[in-house]
């Protein structure tokens, strides 16, 4: 049981390791894994954006809005 506890156990991505197979297999010089590459950028800059927007939100949400001014009515 101590050996056990002893040895390190990696956690892999899935995807990463999709990846990682698919460069095994066809090469970094075949168009197909150009294109794979260029798709992991392109989601990585969803995530970016997706990001982005969200912490703009939140940026927004901190700033205290002005509070309304009270007008005193006369009424007869």
């Amino acid at each position: 049981m101590a050996a056990k506890k002893s040895e390190q156990q990696m956690a892999i991505c899935p995807v990463g390791k999709f990846f990682m197979d698919l460069e095994n297999v066809f090469g970094k010089k075949s168009d197909f894994y150009k294109h794979m590459t260029q798709s992991r950028v392109e989601f990585l800059k969803a995530m970016r954006s997706l990001l982005d927007e969200r912490i703009d939100t939140l940026e927004k949400e901190e700033i205290p809005k002005k509070k309304k001014r009270m007008t005193k009515i006369k009424v007869k």
